[in-house]
C-alpha cells in the first residue's frame, strides 16, 4: 500500500542500532533478500535453493519513508511506538505487563490465532534474522519442539510444533531494524496456506517501523508505547489490582488478629489484567 521503501546505505555499525484482506496472490516472488544458508546439520532442508522474494508493494516498511502518508490511514493502524500495525475487523489486544505495570508485549489475537509484532534494533547491513532464526530453532528443538524451515515471502520462516502450540516465526530485517512475526495457534494452525499463517503475512506486510536514532545494542527490542486511552485503562486496572491485593492483606491480618476465618474478598466481574500480566481491550474495528 505505501511502496517500495527507500535503499539505505550498507556500512557496518557496532549498533543496529487499509487493512488488507488475506489474498497469497500479493505475494509475489521478485524482491532482494538473498537466501539466508544454516549448517546442514541443523537445517537439512536441501529444496530451498532459491530463496522467495518480495513484491515491490510489500513492506514492512521504514518509518521515514512513509510517515507522509501515515496520516491518511492512521485511524487504520495500532501505533505502539516502535511497530505500527494493521488490525484485523473485530481483533482484539491481549497487552502483556511487567509487574510495575510497563506494557511489554501487545499480541493481536484473532479467531485463528494470536498474532504478535515485534521490533529489535540491528546493524545497518542485513542478516540479523538470519542468526536469530539459528537461535531460535535450537532453543525451540532443545525444549522439545520439532522445528522446519519453510520459505514464505521474507524468504526463511520457522514453524514449530510444541506440546502447547503450532508457532510460526516470521523475520525481516531492514535498516538499522529488524522486525519479527510470531503467529501462535491451535494444532496445525501455523501449516501453510492457513488463515493464520495468510493473516500474519498480510499484517507483517503493510507493518512499519519507527527506529528512532538513539544507539542501541543488537537485538535490543524496541520500546512498546500504547495508546494514551489505552495506557489510562491498564494503568487504571493495575492500581485497582494493587488496592485489591492490599485490601485482601489487610483483610487477612484482620482476620488472624481477631481470630475469624479469613474469607477472600470477591472477583471482579469485569475482564482485567490477569494473573500473567495480560489485559484485553476490544477495538471495536468492523
Amino acid at each position: 500500500m505505501f511502496g517500495r521503501k527507500k535503499s539505505k546505505a550498507d556500512d557496518e555499525s557496532q549498533y543496529d542500532d487499509e487493512y488488507v484482506e488475506y489474498d497469497e496472490a500479493e505475494y509475489e516472488d521478485d524482491g532482494d533478500y538473498d537466501e539466508i544458508a544454516e549448517p546442514a546439520a541443523e537445517y537439512d532442508d536441501g529444496d530451498y535453493d532459491d530463496e522467495p522474494q518480495r513484491g515491490p508493494q510489500v513492506g514492512p516498511y521504514d518509518f521515514e519513508d512513509v510517515a507522509d502518508r501515515l496520516e491518511a490511514i492512521a485511524e487504520q493502524r495500532l501505533d505502539l511506538g516502535s511497530v505500527i500495525v494493521p488490525v484485523p475487523p473485530g481483533g482484539q489486544l491481549q497487552v502483556e505487563m511487567t509487574p510495575d505495570g510497563t506494557p511489554q508485549a501487545v499480541h493481536l489475537a484473532t479467531q485463528h490465532g494470536r498474532i504478535t509484532v515485534a521490533a529489535y534494533a540491528a546493524p545497518k547491513t542485513t542478516g540479523q534474522w538470519r542468526s536469530v532464526a539459528a537461535d531460535l530453532a535450537e532453543t525451540l528443538r532443545k525444549d522439545g519442539a520439532q522445528v522446519s524451515v519453510v520459505q514464505g515471502p521474507w524468504g526463511r520462516e520457522l514453524h514449530a510444533v510444541t506440546e502447547g502450540a503450532d508457532l510460526r516465526f516470521i523475520g525481516v530485517d531492514g535498516y538499522r531494524w529488524m522486525v519479527r512475526l510470531v503467529a501462535a495457534g491451535p494444532s496445525g494452525s501455523a501449516d501453510e496456506n492457513t488463515p493464520l499463517v495468510a493473516a500474519a503475512r498480510a499484517i507483517l506486510g503493510e507493518t512499519v517501523v519507527r527506529r528512532g536514532d538513539e544507539p542501541l545494542p543488537v537485538r535490543e527490542p524496541l520500546p512498546v508505547v500504547l495508546p494514551q486511552e489505552l495506557a489510562d485503562q491498564l494503568s487504571a486496572a493495575h492500581q485497582q489490582q494493587l488496592a485489591a491485593q492490599q485490601q485482601a492483606v489487610q483483610a487477612q491480618m484482620a482476620a488472624m488478629q481477631g481470630g475469624q476465618p479469613f474469607q477472600p474478598p470477591a472477583q471482579p466481574t469485569e475482564p482485567r489484567r490477569g494473573a500473567e500480566g495480560s489485559a484485553m481491550q476490544q477495538l471495536g474495528l468492523n
